[in-house]
């Protein structure tokens, strides 16, 4: 777990993003039993309230499954739901404007891809 939370984002949303971090680089894998709310809530000194709704957004969402009187954890298709996510958000935040602001500059695909592919090499 980070040791601090970032103030400008609400606090169920990090601790969501976390879990969700730790499922897609696998620290944390299929049939592992992540933190409780009162773990949470105890390690960040804040409502138990707010962690659970970080993580029963997860649950809603079929990245975790609750095991009464014994934990939460991570479903076994956690990942790829997650990836699959990330993907269209990917897509939406980053993909479409890009392709908006290329269609704007008259920027042919060809020259997108070739682009992309300088990645790093380019400095202009």
């Amino acid at each position: 777990m980070k040791n601090q939370l970032d103030e400008t984002k609400p606090i169920f949303l990090q601790i969501k993003e976390q879990l969700e971090d730790s499922v897609i680089n696998e620290s944390v894998k299929p049939g592992e039993r992540v933190p409780s709310t009162n773990e949470f809530a105890g390690y960040y000194q804040i409502n138990p309230a707010t962690a659970a709704k970080g993580i029963n957004e997860l649950v809603n969402e079929g990245i975790l499954v609750k095991r009464r009187g014994v934990g939460m954890f991570v479903t076994e298709h956690a990942k790829t739901i997650l990836i699959k996510k990330r993907k269209k958000t990917f897509y939406e935040n980053y993909m479409l404007p890009l392709k908006n602001e290329a269609n704007k500059l008259n920027i042919s695909k060809e020259e997108l891809l070739e682009m992309v592919e300088r990645g790093e090499n380019h400095e202009n």
